[in-house]
This record gives structure tokens, C-alpha cells and sequence, in this order.
């Protein structure tokens, strides 16, 4: 699958989630639901996954996790806050920059509607 198309997948789970759930649960709550949907669609997911970073010529292995990654292309992650902040949007611009992904899902369980909480950031060139 392309990034694009696990996009919609993810998109369409995020909104059938919230709806279900509501808003303002947890967010290790919505990451393991999140999960297991998207598994039912036959994808590669890992939860809470190591990135190591490099700095002054050392790698680094308590880079930071990325709360969902997919097929090894897309990252997800997750919020349930009251709104996204600039600050969450430059920390994810940095995990695809990391991990060399090129399509980030923020997605805020906060939101009182799902569509209102699905940012879509995009490193380099989609195909």
C-alpha cells in the first residue's frame, strides 16, 4: 500500500473510534484500539517504537518512540488534548525527518469532532 492509501485507512478508523469512544479518553486507549483496527485491514504495526537519533557523531538509542508506525511509512501520533499546539506539529515534522518516513497522522482524540482533530504532515515528496 502507498502512504496515500494507508491514509484512508487510518483517516476512517481514527473517525469510526472517536465515535464509538468519544472524546478525552486516554490516549494509550486510542492507540491500542487504533491498533487493532488497523491490523484488521492486514497492515505491519508496531506500537511505541524506539528512534534513535544521531548527534555529534553518536547514535543515540532514547531518541524518542513513535506512538504508531505503519508498514514502515507512515507514523502516527496520537493527542487527546483540548488543541494541537505548533510545538506537537515541529515534534513530528522531526520524527519524519528521523525516521526518514515522509507522511505523519497527528490525530487529537480531544477534539470534539474526529475531523477537526486530523492533522496531515507530509516530509519530502508523496507518491
Amino acid at each position: 500500500m502507498t502512504e496515500n492509501e494507508i491514509g484512508k485507512v487510518v483517516v476512517d478508523a481514527a473517525i469510526a473510534i472517536h465515535k464509538a469512544l468519544g472524546p478525552g479518553v486516554y490516549e494509550i486507549v486510542y492507540e491500542v484500539v487504533l491498533t487493532h483496527e488497523l491490523k484488521k485491514h492486514d497492515l505491519e504495526v508496531e506500537r511505541q517504537v524506539p528512534v534513535s537519533i544521531e548527534y555529534d557523531g553518536i547514535k543515540f538509542d532514547e531518541g524518542f518512540r513513535a506512538d504508531i508506525i505503519i508498514e514502515n511509512k507512515v507514523i502516527l501520533e496520537l493527542k487527546s488534548v483540548e488543541s494541537v499546539t505548533k510545538a506537537h506539529k515541529k515534534q513530528v515534522l522531526t520524527y519524519l525527518r528521523l525516521t526518514g518516513c515522509k507522511l505523519d497522522y497527528l490525530l487529537n482524540f480531544g477534539e470534539d469532532l474526529m475531523k477537526d482533530g486530523i492533522t496531515r504532515i507530509i516530509n519530502g515528496d508523496l507518491q
